[in-house]
């Protein structure tokens, strides 16, 4: 099994290959974005973008409440629902008190290790009981080694993968159009470029 590299090294190929291709870096590398993927805060996502800043040591289960809470306020501001609301659905959902629901949903409690395993199916995170437990330089390496391993298989000359890249279209953002198969994708693709580019392809002066 290969070795996963360490978050200082995703990064400087990150970097790399952002700078070869010609990408913009703000929207791979969204502090925003990656803190939402993550369930980190926002101030520590930037920090560790930029050299992996010492963060302020925690235990498992600082991690574990501060990312259940995290994705459960979340997913109120999403759905415009209440905590009260959340906690009944997450109580129907695992076979727990909504009080306790409430509790672990507002990271006043630790979820056993049963309850959090169905709160990675509730919350449909990637990562198994890893997402709310692993540190975060491991949590935001996670999220970002898909990124590595894309822009390397579009500088294998995939232009629909460096496409996406350029123009900062990523799969969440075509769920929309609901499974697309490649030739649909690169139609959808060339539209944009279409608004973007001058008639005759020309470039502006």
């Amino acid at each position: 099994m290969e070795a996963v590299p360490p978050l200082s090294q995703t990064l400087q190929r990150l970097h790399t290959l952002i700078q070869e291709q010609g990408l913009d870096q703000s929207v791979l590398l969204d502090p925003e974005k990656l803190a939402e993927q993550t369930a980190l805060p926002e101030a520590s996502v930037r920090a560790l973008l930029h050299g992996g800043a010492t963060l302020p040591a925690d235990s498992v289960n600082d991690r574990v409440r501060s990312r259940i809470r995290t994705l459960a306020h979340a997913h109120i501001r999403r759905t415009g629902s209440r905590m009260s609301d959340l906690a009944s659905r997450v109580s129907e959902r695992l076979g727990v008190s909504e009080v306790w629901a409430r509790l672990v949903c507002d990271g006043k409690k630790v979820p056993s290790v049963e309850f959090l395993h169905g709160l990675v199916r509730f919350f449909d995170v990637e990562g198994g009981e890893a997402f709310f437990t692993a540190p975060a330089d491991e949590a935001l390496n996670r999220v970002l080694l898909p990124i590595v391993d894309r822009l390397q298989s579009s500088e294998g000359g995939d232009p629909v993968l460096a496409l996406m890249d350029r123009y900062g279209v990523r799969a969440t953002d075509l769920r929309a159009h609901g499974s697309l198969t490649r030739e649909q994708l690169e139609r959808l693709l060339e539209g944009v470029l279409r608004s973007v580019v001058p008639p005759g392809g020309g470039r502006d002066q």
